[in-house]
């Protein structure tokens, strides 16, 4: 027959690296928390946001079209 000793240093055992675990995961949480939070103050406290690839298009192509409306105004041929 088993010792009870045993099983009662197993769970022992077991509550405590189950203990160990949850307390790393926890702080992982916390700091992943704490990284998205900084993010977001940074983010939210810039004063000049980047444009997006599709802005940059879109702004390429806006001055693009000025160039040709300022060339027909000029009577300029393309």
């Amino acid at each position: 027959m088993i010792d009870a000793n045993l099983y009662l240093t197993l769970a022992t055992a077991s509550l405590a690296g189950l203990a160990m675990v949850t307390t790393a995961g926890l702080s992982g949480w916390r700091s992943w928390l704490a990284l998205k939070h900084s993010e977001l103050d940074q983010a939210h406290g810039s004063t000049s946001p980047v444009p997006t690839a599709g802005a940059r298009i879109e702004i390429a192509d806006l001055k693009e079209r000025i160039k040709k409306l300022e060339a027909i105004a000029a009577g300029v041929d393309l």
